[in-house]
C-alpha cells in the first residue's frame, strides 16, 4: 500500500521492449536505499515489483495489462517519473489509501496559473467520473490530490508549489496522459450497493459476510 506522497523524481535509464511487455530501468537512489528483490515501488502511481537493483536504481517488469491500462507504455529514456516506496507499517500516513492499481488514464485539458499555484483540469476515461467527488481524494501519476471541482467528463485539482517542483505534474502539459487511481472506498461502496438490498449493520443485505 502507498499514500500518494512522492518520495523522489526518478529518471528512466533504459527500456527493453518485449512483444507485449517491457522492462523499465529506472534511476532512483533514494527509493533503492533499502530495496530488496521483490520490493514494491510505485512508478507514476503503478505498483511494480523490483527484479534487479543497485545503489543508483532498479528494474521492473511491466506486463501487457499494465501497458494497456496506464501511460507507462509511452515512457522513453530520459523521462522523469514519480517514485514512492510501499508504506512501512510504522510510517506516517500523509496522503490517502493508494493501492498502486491504476484504474485508467486521464488527459490534461487546461492549466491555469495562480500566483504560486496552478489549477489543472483533466478529462477522464469513460466510466471513471462516477467515482470522483468534489473534495474527495484522487491519485494522479501517483500523487495524492484533493478534487476541487467535478464535471460529467472530468475534474480539477489545485497544485501547490511543492507538488509543482517535486513531481512530474509540474512538467506535464495540455494533451499529456496521466495515470488515475480513484478512491478505492468508492469502488467498494458501489460493489456493495450493486449487490442489491439495503446495507444493514455494515453488510449489504443478501451478501454473505
Amino acid at each position: 500500500m502507498f499514500t500518494g506522497i512522492v518520495e523522489e523524481l526518478g529518471t528512466v535509464r533504459a527500456i527493453e521492449q518485449g512483444q507485449d511487455s517491457a522492462v523499465l530501468h529506472i534511476e532512483g537512489p533514494l527509493v533503492v536505499s533499502d530495496a530488496v528483490h521483490g520490493a514494491s515501488i510505485a512508478v507514476n502511481g503503478v505498483c511494480l515489483t523490483v527484479t534487479e537493483h543497485d545503489e543508483r536504481g532498479f528494474a521492473v517488469d511491466v506486463m501487457a495489462e499494465t501497458l494497456s491500462r496506464t501511460s507507462l507504455g509511452s515512457l522513453a529514456p530520459g523521462d522523469r517519473v514519480n517514485l514512492e516506496r510501499a508504506m512501512a507499517a510504522a510510517g506516517r500516513f500523509g496522503g490517502h489509501v493508494v493501492q498502486g492499481h491504476v484504474d485508467g488514464t486521464a488527459v490534461i485539458t487546461a492549466r491555469r496559473p495562480g500566483d504560486r499555484w496552478e489549477t489543472v483540469d483533466f478529462r477522464l476515461a469513460p466510466g471513471l467520473a462516477r467515482y470522483v467527488v468534489e473534495k474527495g481524494s484522487i491519485t494522479v501519476d501517483g500523487v495524492s490530490l484533493t478534487v476541487t471541482a467535478v464535471s460529467d467528463e472530468g475534474f480539477s485539482v489545485s497544485l501547490i508549489p511543492t507538488t509543482l517542483e517535486l513531481t512530474t505534474l509540474g512538467r506535464k502539459g495540455v494533451g499529456d496522459d496521466v495515470n488515475i487511481e480513484v478512491d478505492v472506498l468508492a469502488k467498494y461502496v458501489e460493489r456493495l450497493l450493486s449487490a442489491g438490498g439495503p446495507v444493514v449493520a455494515g453488510v449489504s443485505a443478501g451478501v454473505q459476510p
